[in-house]
C-alpha cells in the first residue's frame, strides 16, 4: 500500500488522535461487551445482534486502523505562512463570475469538510486553486462541469 502524506492541522491532529484514543478505550469495550451478551444467547445461527456486534467490532477496527495510517504519515501544516500564493493551510475567498464570495480553507484529505468551508487539497477546486494569487482565475473541472473562479483574497 502507497502510504500518501496526510496534511493535518494542529486542531485536526488533535482531534483525530482524541477519536483515535476514544476508538481504543471506550468504543472496543463497548462492542466487545455487545459480543459477550450476544453469545450467551443460545441460537448464534440466528442471532442478528450478534451479527451487528461483529459488523460494527469490523468497522470500529477498520476505523483504527485508518486513523493509525493518517496519523503515522501527518505532516502539520501551520497557519499564517505566506499570503502571496494559495498553499495548504490557506484561507481562500473566491468568487464566481456574478456570484457571491466564498471563503475556503485547503486542508488535506483527512479533515476536509466542504459543507464547513474545509475543502481538500486533493479536491477539484483545491487543486486548482494551489500555487495561485489573489486576482488570478482559476479553472476548474468539477463535476457538475467546468467553473471559473477569482482569486479575491488569500490568508
Amino acid at each position: 500500500m502507497i502510504e500518501q502524506t496526510a496534511f493535518l492541522t494542529p486542531e485536526g491532529l488533535k482531534k483525530l488522535e482524541e477519536e483515535l484514543e476514544y476508538l481504543r478505550t471506550v468504543r472496543r469495550q463497548e462492542v466487545a461487551q455487545r459480543l459477550r451478551a450476544a453469545l450467551e444467547e443460545q441460537d448464534i445461527l440466528e442471532n442478528a445482534e450478534y451479527e451487528d456486534a461483529k459488523n460494527e467490532q469490523a468497522f470500529v477496527e477498520g476505523r483504527i486502523l485508518t486513523l493509525e495510517a493518517i496519523l503515522k504519515s501527518a505532516m502539520i501544516i501551520e497557519e499564517g505562512g505566506p499570503a502571496d500564493r494559495v498553499g495548504i493551510g490557506s484561507r481562500v475567498t473566491v468568487a464566481e463570475e456574478k456570484g457571491e464570495p466564498e471563503t475556503y480553507h485547503i486542508v488535506g484529505y483527512a479533515e476536509a469538510d466542504p459543507r464547513r468551508g474545509r475543502i481538500s487539497n486533493q479536491s477539484p477546486l483545491g487543486k486548482a486553486l494551489l500555487g495561485h494569487r489573489v486576482g488570478d482565475e482559476v479553472i476548474v473541472n468539477a463535476p457538475e462541469g467546468i467553473l471559473c473562479f477569482h482569486i479575491i483574497a488569500i490568508q
